[in-house]
């Protein structure tokens, strides 16, 4: 079975546009979210839509909203993006994580930390009355396109609101937001957000540490 080209599906959604449709985008984060803004408002009125409940401590969660909303105003898309700040709610995340703390980083923890954040982007999408949703989510190299777009076809079919396919670390997707990054300046973590992820990091850390020596 040959693999889905998510990219060619959002370059032919693209083609097919008719004005400035609202695009509700969900961000993981700023450095993320930097190209796909580059890419997308040539397209679309985005709302920038951050709801991460996964990400802890609380400091680092307004850590990182406060880049976003930095991105928008430093890169001068004020006028085209707005940053709307979900709920914070990190025992949602505890609940749905509950058992799977030492799942592998991409498995089935991740796949339950998705459809969470992806299916509030969802419920956003229809209250603010956008026309697409999507997330920024898959720029990043170790994040499952597949599996983020699947999630986002089923929300589609249940909350009436297109959903935007993607695979934005295409077409040199992720090393654009890695030069963004750099013009900006943007605080760039080094685990995906959640407490799991940044044990994962520390671990790495220390044994490259130890092999180092």
């Amino acid at each position: 079975m040959n693999a889905i080209n998510y990219q060619r599906k959002l370059e032919e959604t693209l083609r097919t546009l008719q004005g400035r449709p609202t695009l509700l985008l969900h961000a993981c984060c700023a450095p993320c979210s930097s190209y796909v803004l580059e890419y997308l408002c040539a397209y679309f009125d985005i709302l920038l839509y951050y709801y991460n409940p996964n990400i802890a401590p609380a400091q680092e969660y307004d850590r990182r909203l406060n880049e976003a909303r930095r991105l928008v105003r430093e890169m001068g898309l004020e006028d085209r993006v707005r940053v709307v700040e979900g709920a914070y709610e990190p025992q949602r995340f505890e609940a749905i994580a509950a058992g799977l703390e030492e799942a592998p980083e991409g498995g089935a923890r991740c796949e339950r930390c998705f459809r969470l954040r992806l299916g509030e982007a969802a419920r956003a999408a229809q209250e603010w009355h956008a026309d697409y949703f999507t997330t920024t989510l898959t720029v990043g190299r170790q994040k499952n396109a597949a599996m983020l777009n699947a999630i986002g076809q089923e929300l589609e079919r249940a909350c009436g609101v297109r959903y935007l396919y993607s695979d934005f670390k295409k077409r040199g997707g992720f090393d654009r937001s890695v030069k963004l990054s750099e013009q900006y300046g943007l605080y760039r973590q080094d685990y995906c957000g959640c407490v799991y992820s940044r044990r994962a990091a520390q671990r790495r850390h220390m044994q490259a540490k130890e092999e180092s020596k």
